[in-house]
């Protein structure tokens, strides 16, 4: 498997210090963020749409680096009820016209998630079945927004050579389990998989082992975060996962945070999750995520770096 890092995590840094910074850990792989919910730290996307000697040096930048370009990520919600929506969907389209011209075959994205019904001006995760109105909503948000939009956007990026559409298991999103990854591939076709990003099943109850397992046996595994979460057990039990405390709240008052890799769970779990991609089918990249409050950057990146490099197979 491969050791690769979602740029995002050296936001603060230039795009040229970042591939230095990249290569002096023994990262080898790219996931450069495009724009949505993350800031393009590292990407102008319309310069390198309308510019061949943009993209040229872009590429060359990586190359003398030794380094490749593995995916562009524009997660954000591209099915929210708002000009938010429309913004992102933009951005959506312009990654997968981005991702031709850069050779790119891999995308990272979310599901999205849409409103409630049709005159509802905000997104809405609909976790629980009851009452019946709570159905209706999940019902209205497959059926009349999420199908036809990933129909149409699958058609899309494969009209622009990409191959693979890596969906997040993010919390308030439509996909975000086996089940609901399972929908959206059967719907929306075999570009459509998923990235498994084991740092929010922790806080969600899912166990990404068991994730693993199942999906990679299928090929629904198309991307793999190297992200940790540690659960605060003190907080947790009274607090429960599922709360409203600010993500940058002090680690002490939230009952579960964002660590880095190893942090939360040891070198036995991680070695047991690799070893079950692997021998499920997935041999692919695994690219660093990182959102640890208690450390800087290159400190959080470097430390889960050599720890991945550890549990690697």
């Amino acid at each position: 498997m491969k050791l690769g890092l979602y740029t995002e995590c050296f936001g603060n840094r230039s795009f040229e210090e970042m591939l230095s910074l990249s290569q002096s850990m023994g990262i080898k792989y790219l996931e450069i963020g495009t724009g949505n919910w993350s800031k393009p730290a590292h990407m102008d996307l319309n310069l390198l749409l309308s510019s061949s000697d943009a993209r040229d040096e872009y590429l060359g930048k990586i190359n003398e680096k030794g380094l490749y370009l593995e995916a562009l990520n524009c997660s954000g919600n591209q099915l929210e009820p708002s000009d938010t929506g429309r913004e992102h969907e933009a951005v959506v389209y312009k990654t997968f016209q981005l991702a031709e011209l850069l050779g790119v075959k891999k995308i990272v994205m979310m599901s999205g998630l849409p409103g409630g019904g049709p005159d509802s001006p905000y997104p809405v995760w609909v976790t629980n079945t009851w009452p019946h109105n709570f159905t209706d909503m999940l019902n209205y948000q497959w059926d009349s927004i999420a199908i036809p939009w990933w129909k149409e956007a699958a058609k899309k990026a494969s009209s622009h050579g990409i191959e693979q559409i890596a969906i997040e298991n993010h919390p308030n999103n439509l996909v975000y389990n086996v089940s609901t990854i399972r929908r959206l591939h059967e719907e929306a076709g075999e570009i459509i998989g998923l990235n498994l990003d084991p740092s929010h099943s922790f806080y969600m109850g899912g166990d990404p082992i068991i994730m693993a397992k199942k999906l990679a046996t299928d090929g629904l595994i198309y991307h793999v975060h190297g992200k940790d979460t540690r659960i605060e057990k003190d907080i947790a039990d009274t607090e429960m996962l599922f709360e409203t405390c600010d993500h940058m709240a002090p680690q002490n008052i939230r009952p579960w945070n964002y660590v880095a890799v190893g942090y939360g769970h040891d070198q036995l779990w991680w070695k047991t999750f690799i070893a079950a991609l692997k021998m499920n089918g997935y041999d692919g990249v695994v690219s660093i995520e990182v959102g640890d409050t208690l450390m800087d950057d290159i400190t959080a990146i470097s430390k889960s770096a050599e720890f991945l490099k550890k549990v690697l197979i």
